[in-house]
């Protein structure tokens, strides 16, 4: 299924810390790249199963569902999918971070 969306920043510190990369940094880089494929297909990332989704997020973005796009050498961004009005998909990206960090969100 290709649903294009809106892509977001959950919030602004989050889109401070994105806008704060340089842009020749390779992760910069790959968040670019998938901003632009979430433009294209909200469902371009794996979907985490609704138990194992961080209850933190649950409890500080009341988020029902959780996506993982993969980024070069093991770097994740994490997004949730939601609707504006049911019409209009918006992806809002919460974190990115390296596979340990990712590792220690999920206590794998």
């Amino acid at each position: 299924m290709i649903k294009p969306s809106t892509v977001v920043f959950i919030d602004e510190k989050l889109e401070n810390s994105f806008n704060s990369l340089k842009d020749e940094d390779p992760i910069k880089k790959s968040i670019v790249s998938a901003i632009r494929e979430l433009k294209k297909n909200a469902f371009s990332g794996i979907q985490v199963p609704k138990n194992l989704i961080p209850k933190e997020y649950i409890k500080k973005y009341g988020i029902k569902n959780l996506w993982k796009y993969d980024l070069p050498k093991g770097w994740r961004l994490l997004y949730t999918i939601t609707a504006d009005n049911e019409v209009e998909l918006i992806s809002a990206i919460l974190e990115w971070f390296d596979h340990q960090e990712y590792e220690r969100r999920f206590n794998y």
